[in-house]
C-alpha cells in the first residue's frame, strides 16, 4: 500500500510538472507574440518620463517603426484618415481621439554671433501638456520635435503617467508642431484665418502635422522642403488654415502658404498668424507680435549673442492669459540648427529653461 501511495504521489508530481511546463511554454509563446507586435512600442513607452513633477513637459525617444513610407503610399486627406492609419499601424486597433484646435504662434529665424543658425518658436494655445520627442528612423533623418498632448487626448488632469495611460503617446510622430532635424532643417506651423487648404489633384494627400513629419524626416534644406511639399496635396487639419515657417542650416528661411489652394513661397525670417504673401491676402492676427519680431530682427541684423537673447525675444512676444483670450504661450523653443539641440521654457517661466538635443 505504501508503494502505491508513493507511486500516486510521483504520478501526481509528474502531472503537475507537465502542467507547469505547458504553462511556461504558453507564457513564453505569449511573450514572443506580444514582443513581436509591441516590442518597439513598449521600448518607446519605457523612455517616457516627466521632466519635473510640477511641469507638464514629458520626453520620449521613439523606438518603434512609424512607417512613413507606408503612410505616403496613400497618405491622408483628413484628420480621420490620418487617425485610421495611426490606429492600424501604431496603436494596433486601440481608438484615438485627434483634435487640432485654434492656436496662435510666433516664429523667427536668426543666427548667433559665431554664425550658428537658430530658430525661435512660441506655441500659443489653451493650457495643455507637452511632449518632446526624439525620432531616429532607419530611412530618414533623426530629429527632435514638440507635440501638444492635448491633440491626442491628454490634459493637465489626465497625463501619461503609467504604461496604460501612455499608449496614446505612440501617435506622437504624426502630431509634431515644430522641430529640427540632424541636417539643421527647422520647421514650425502657425494658424492663419483664411480658407482651409484642400488641394484636389492626383497627388498623394497629406495633412498639416503629417507634412511636418515628412519635412523633418526627408528634407535637409529649404529647397528640398519646398520641393517635397509640392509633390503632395495639402489638406489643412481641423477645418483651419496654416502656414509653415521653414529654415535651414545654410541660412535659408521661407514661409510656405496656401492661397486658393495654390502654394505660395515667401522669403522671410519671421511669421505669426497672418498671410505674408503680398497683395490682398495679408490679413489675420498677430500683427502686433510680428511688429516686435520685425523691429528686433531689423535692429540686430538677425544676429543674437546667445540663445538667452533669442529667448528674450520670444518672451517679448509671448501671450499671457487674458479675459478676452483664454489661450497663452505654452512653450517657447530656441532650436540650435547646428547641433540639433533646443532650449525650452514652459508656460512663460523664462527663469527655468530645459536643454535637450540629439
Amino acid at each position: 500500500m505504501a508503494q502505491n501511495q508513493t507511486a500516486r504521489k510521483h504520478g501526481a508530481a509528474r502531472v503537475v510538472k507537465r502542467i507547469l511546463m505547458v504553462l511556461c511554454a504558453l507564457i513564453a509563446a505569449l511573450a514572443i507574440v506580444v514582443f513581436a507586435l509591441w516590442g518597439g512600442e513598449l521600448s518607446t513607452l519605457k523612455t517616457l518620463s516627466c521632466v519635473e513633477d510640477d511641469v507638464n513637459l514629458f520626453t520620449m525617444e521613439y523606438k518603434a517603426d512609424y512607417a512613413l513610407d507606408e503612410f505616403l503610399k496613400t497618405g491622408a486627406s483628413t484628420d480621420a484618415e490620418l487617425v485610421d492609419f495611426i490606429v492600424r499601424q501604431m496603436l494596433k486597433g486601440i481608438p484615438l481621439n485627434f483634435d487640432l484646435p485654434n492656436l496662435g504662434c510666433s516664429t523667427f529665424a536668426a543666427q548667433l554671433t559665431d554664425g550658428t543658425p537658430i530658430f525661435g518658436r512660441n506655441f500659443d494655445m489653451y493650457d495643455s501638456p507637452a511632449l518632446f520627442v526624439t525620432t531616429r528612423p532607419k530611412d530618414g533623418y533623426a530629429s527632435i520635435s514638440m507635440v501638444n498632448l492635448a491633440y491626442i487626448g491628454y490634459n493637465s488632469e489626465s497625463l501619461p503617467t503609467s504604461l496604460t495611460k501612455s499608449i496614446m503617446t505612440l501617435a506622437a510622430p504624426y502630431a509634431p508642431l515644430d522641430g529640427v532635424n540632424e541636417k539643421g532643417l527647422a520647421v514650425g506651423v502657425l494658424q492663419i484665418k483664411t480658407t482651409p487648404t484642400n488641394q484636389q489633384t492626383d497627388k498623394v494627400d497629406i495633412t498639416t502635422t503629417s507634412a511636418i513629419r515628412l519635412l523633418l524626416d526627408r528634407a535637409a534644406t529649404v529647397e528640398e522642403a519646398v520641393e517635397l511639399l509640392s509633390q503632395y496635396d495639402m489638406h489643412a487639419s481641423a477645418g483651419s488654415c496654416y502656414h509653415f515657417h521653414i529654415a535651414d542650416a545654410k541660412g535659408g528661411s521661407v514661409i510656405v502658404e496656401y492661397i486658393d489652394d495654390e502654394m505660395s513661397v515667401v522669403q522671410g525670417d519671421a511669421a505669426t498668424n497672418f498671410l505674408l504673401t503680398p497683395g490682398e491676402y495679408d490679413f489675420g492676427s498677430g500683427e502686433d507680435r510680428y511688429a516686435v519680431l520685425r523691429e528686433t530682427l531689423d535692429a540686430n541684423g538677425g544676429v543674437f549673442e546667445n540663445e538667452e537673447q533669442a529667448m528674450e525675444l520670444l518672451k517679448a512676444v509671448s501671450q499671457p492669459v487674458s479675459e478676452e483670450k483664454k489661450s497663452s504661450t505654452q512653450w517657447s523653443c530656441v532650436y540650435n540648427q547646428q547641433d540639433a539641440g533646443v532650449e525650452i521654457a514652459m508656460n512663460m517661466d523664462y527663469e527655468k529653461v530645459y536643454t535637450f538635443g540629439l
